[in-house]
């Protein structure tokens, strides 16, 4: 039975190639669009994990779409994010970022396959590079600045998601470090 929360997460999924499609489109303010739709995912992200924990609405399925749905949307926002403003600072946190979510879920899988998944939990610092991470996308998509109003300086969007994207990498391989660091015992066991 499809779940609501699952039912978010696939909603999410289909979130992703319309960003794409409207960042790409030839339309007034398409990059604002663009991380309108990127929010409104990562809302989804978030509500559909309440909904699971307060209605006990998980399901085995939705536990392993929810964090594909999640990659997916963040590794392509900065794939195209990367592709608009092509800086080698912005494509090095980008790959930092990526790299961090396949060599992390390869360890989940990998700690499941041996029966130690629950290892591996999230931490409250992934939560928080996740918070930051999506913050700094939402900002980087939006481009080099947003007009906040006729007498208002406008927003250096840019430069804000230049910044949250470095502090979401550091936090990156902070929590990838205590991934790894919670999974040694169990990687040391394997490697004798």
């Amino acid at each position: 039975m499809l779940t609501i929360p699952t039912a978010l997460t696939l909603f999410r999924i289909v979130l992703i190639p319309v960003m794409v499609i409207v960042f790409y489109a030839p339309i007034e303010h398409h990059r604002f669009w663009a991380a309108l739709v990127f929010a409104v995912g990562a809302l989804t992200d978030w509500l559909d994990g309440w909904i699971a924990r307060r209605f006990d609405m998980n399901s085995a399925f939705g536990a392993f779409l929810d964090p594909v749905a999640d990659k997916l949307a963040v590794a392509i926002a900065l794939i195209i994010v990367v592709q608009a403003n092509p800086t080698p600072l912005l494509a090095l946190l980008s790959a930092v970022i990526i790299g961090r979510e396949i060599t992390i879920s390869a360890l989940r899988e990998w700690m499941a396959a041996i029966g130690a998944r629950g290892a591996v939990a999230v931490a409250w610092v992934g939560k928080i590079k996740t918070i930051v991470q999506m913050v700094a996308i939402v900002a980087l998509l939006i481009g080099p600045s947003l007009w906040l109003g006729p007498h208002l300086p406008a927003l250096p969007t840019e430069a804000l998601g230049e910044v949250l994207l470095g502090v979401a990498a550091a936090l990156t391989l902070w929590s990838g470090f205590d991934y790894l660091r919670a999974a040694w015992p169990a990687l040391a066991r394997d490697l004798r």
